[in-house]
């Protein structure tokens, strides 16, 4: 492809407008976790507590705006302030989850419909990763780490919050803390907000930002349908795997196991010969 073609349709990425069509995916994919996250007993709880579920998926709907927001000292409620968008949020959970037969569900579960969906929700992604990192930015403009943690946090609040939005529905699970086994969602969302930073705050990349930015989206989205296509669910772990045994303490727990391992050989072999 011609540089100019690609740097065009890298400018073109950037200036996409999220509303209508990028938030109905986002919103859907949101109401379709929720459902799923309760299982078996989704219609029945459903029936029961609408208050609950519609909670819940709002809460994860507008979850890195909330959360942000709150760290940032701003009204935690302010991203429900829109209506038009909490209108679509509130569409798409009574499609997923009150459509007769569970047509809606049924349709936002069929793998080409989902596939565009997540396709878009990963366009979604990179754009509230990158307002997060330039919002943070001109309120701290030479605190990176703030930048990078309200990026992130934009990204994948709704991992953030999951253990919030179970509690609405009634289920506590306390291990579901993202900082215990965070996921691939908010480790992707931490390296985009690093680059982003790198774009913004440093000379390290000189490549046009539009570039940048489109670079992070082919990388949201590849890894996304990897996840969906292939069973990839995270790319990270052979990587995280090495680092734990290299700077956290792994290798040497296990040579320390090798070593105590040998030394109770030895150990054994002594009482053998004694007896």
């Amino acid at each position: 492809m011609d540089p100019e073609s690609f740097l065009d349709i890298a400018n073109q990425v950037v200036k996409l407008k999220m509303f209508p069509y990028f938030d109905v995916a986002h919103s859907l994919l949101c109401a379709l976790s929720v459902k799923e996250d309760l299982g078996s007993g989704a219609h029945q709880f459903s029936r029961k507590h609408p208050l609950s579920t519609w909670l819940s998926t709002m809460l994860v709907v507008f979850a890195g705006g909330m959360v942000t927001n709150g760290l940032l000292g701003e009204p935690i409620l302010a991203p429900l302030k829109d209506t038009p968008q909490v209108i679509v949020a509130t569409l798409c959970w009574y499609i997923v989850f009150y459509t007769p037969f569970d047509i809606g569900y049924k349709f936002a579960k069929f793998l080409p419909i989902k596939i565009i969906a997540s396709v878009m929700k990963e366009i979604y992604r990179a754009k509230k990763i990158h307002d997060g990192v330039v919002h943070a930015g001109k309120l701290y403009p030479t605190a990176y780490i703030i930048m990078i943690t309200i990026g992130t946090l934009k990204g994948n609040g709704a991992g953030f919050t999951k253990l919030f939005e179970r509690l609405m529905r009634g289920c506590w699970t306390p291990s579901a803390m993202e900082f215990l086994q965070p996921t691939f969602y908010t480790k992707a969302s931490l390296v985009a907000s690093i680059i982003f930073v790198l774009d913004k705050k440093s000379d390290l990349i000189s490549a046009p930002h539009s570039l940048v930015y489109f670079g992070i989206v082919i990388f949201l989205v590849y890894f996304k349908l990897s996840s969906l296509l292939l069973g990839i669910h995270d790319p990270f772990v052979p990587f995280e795997n090495l680092i734990c045994a290299l700077f956290f303490g792994g290798i040497w727990d296990s040579l320390s196991k090798i070593i105590n391992h040998n030394q109770a050989k030895e150990e054994a072999k002594e009482v053998k010969k004694t007896n």
